[in-house]
């Protein structure tokens, strides 16, 4: 068992092969002792900051090299990064924000139409906890004394000596991912730093990753896919990153055969687009090797078409952001039907076991909750401890929330969801969080929010909507209404007008039904 930090990892590399790349993205190209010297000096110019071991670092970048330099100048610096979608509303990013008690935030200046100087200088008076703001970006700005822009902040501290700080690896938490809590309040997962070293190095060696290996991370790397399974799985195999943001098919078919890349980790819609563009038979694909395919139900014939004409040994995997995220891969080994009909068996090191409603293990073949052990799983929810102490049985093992039967082979197979999750393009999202916004519109008398299967997407959004007495309004405007407060992945698919909505004696909707009769009226 490996008991170092994820900054003595990146070190590690970097006196191993100081000029190897380490991180492609556009025209940039960064070696290991490139990334490691400017996280050293970042996180210099972060403590003549202030920023102490423990504190709260907020990253909220695409998928740029900033994002890697500032999460192992956290690790150095013994501090916690909360990744954060830049895509988030001004509220969710003051929830997050708050709830963390970030005292710094990294962000774009400008991304995506959106200026996050501006955005952030009103958060900064709304949050007394977020002291400092640290910006990427090339414009030649005036600064106040809070705000300071990343490239000077590294320059600051280029050349110093940074002190090292005691850590403890398996006790420390060095990040915090929100997540859909049951309620529709985020959870903050914390994640130590061998809880992320472990399931990056597990899925290494599940998917025999070498230094040479050329990894295509087109996933978010605030998402714990992005951050745990693309980035530090390759950082810790000593191999090459390609950040794309966003993901675009043609543009990412463009950089596999650029950059001869190896690797393709992505959620099944990604997969959809590659196969689906009209030119994929016009690049050299011939370099690819493996990757990982989850986030979302994967239907067997993507998978089957995938291995055929992009990713010979793709493979199929299951986690959580609570598990760092691996739990479960296939293998190019396994039996060619439980490679497509399978999420293949825990990775080295992760116990999993299918339990009843009382935590007790139920025979092979039987149904049940999905609960993992092992040195992956997370620490606890952030400032949550009864929503910590249910996640767990009384043997210390995470229940997951997924329904599934594991074969006499160990082989994994997940049937649905105990709770109402959503699954969208790899995002989880929750229902409760959708209805209770769509429910302070005039219009809306009463919504419940379900999942509709869908070839892309995985799953599609609909709220069913029963209007007030009198009132008019169409789908766009409600789905207009949703996008000015919530983020563009949860905004409903579909709106359906209903009359009724089925619900228990006590009130409570009956999800399961309305989400069946919605399911057969599309199909």
């Amino acid at each position: 068992m490996h008991s170092e930090t994820i900054g003595e990892a990146l070190r590690l590399q970097a006196d191993r092969r100081p000029d190897s790349p380490f991180l492609f993205q556009a025209d940039r190209r960064l070696s290991y002792l490139q990334v490691a010297t400017q996280s050293s000096a970042l996180a210099v110019g972060l403590r003549n900051l202030g920023v102490e071991q423990g504190d709260r670092i907020a990253i909220d970048l695409p998928n740029w090299p900033e994002f890697a330099v500032a999460t192992f100048a956290a690790a150095l610096l013994g501090a916690t990064i909360v990744p954060l979608n830049p895509g988030y509303t001004p509220r969710e990013l003051q929830f997050m924000l708050r709830h963390s008690e970030a005292v710094v935030a990294i962000t774009a200046e400008n991304w995506a139409g959106t200026d996050y100087l501006q955005l952030f200088e009103g958060l900064l008076i709304e949050l007394p906890d977020l002291q400092y703001l640290v910006t990427v970006g090339e414009e030649d700005l005036w600064y106040d004394d809070r705000i300071f822009q990343f490239e000077d902040l590294v320059s600051s501290g280029m050349g110093r000596e940074l002190e090292p700080v005691e850590q403890d690896p398996a006790a420390d938490t060095f990040a915090i991912l929100y997540t859909p809590g049951t309620t529709g309040t985020p959870k903050g997962v914390m994640l130590s730093h061998a809880n992320l070293l472990s399931a990056a190095r597990a899925t290494a060696d599940a998917l025999a990753l070498a230094e040479s290996d050329v990894a295509l991370c087109a996933v978010p790397l605030y998402h714990i896919f992005g951050l745990g399974a693309a980035l530090l799985t390759t950082a810790v195999s000593g191999g090459s990153v390609v950040l794309q943001e966003p993901f675009d098919a043609a543009e990412a078919l463009g950089l596999v055969e650029r950059h001869g890349i190896t690797v393709l980790h992505g959620v099944p819609t990604m997969f959809v687009m590659l196969l689906r563009h009209p030119d994929v038979g016009a690049f050299d694909l011939s370099s690819l090797r493996t990757g990982i395919v989850a986030g979302a139900p994967v239907a067997p014939e993507l998978v089957d078409r995938a291995r055929d004409q992009l990713v010979p040994d793709l493979e199929i995997a299951y986690g959580l952001t609570e598990t760092s995220p691996t739990v479960t891969i296939t293998s190019p080994s396994d039996p060619d039907e439980l490679r497509v009909n399978s999420v293949g068996r825990p990775v080295a090191g992760v116990e999993v076991v299918v339990v009843d409603d009382e935590d007790r293990a139920v025979p092979a073949g039987a149904l049940g909750e999905v609960a993992v052990g092992g040195p992956n799983v997370m620490l606890g929810y952030f400032r949550q401890p009864s929503e910590t102490g249910s996640a767990f049985t009384a043997e210390g093992m995470l229940k997951t929330g997924d329904l599934a039967h594991l074969d006499a082979q160990g082989y994994l197979h997940i049937e649905g969801r105990k709770g109402d999750v959503i699954i969208r393009g790899g995002y989880n999202v929750h229902p409760r969080e959708i209805e209770n916004h769509l429910r302070s519109h005039p219009a809306v008398l009463d919504v419940v929010v379900v999942g509709v299967p869908n070839e892309v997407l995985g799953e599609l959004i609909c709220a069913c909507v029963i209007t007030a007495e009198g009132a008019l309004i169409t789908d766009s405007e409600l789905q207009e209404f949703a996008r000015k407060a919530i983020a563009d992945y949860k905004v409903p698919d579909l709106i359906r007008f209903v009359e009724v909505l089925p619900s228990t004696p006590s009130g409570h909707a009956r999800r399961k039904e309305l989400a069946r009769t919605v399911r057969s009226e599309i199909s």
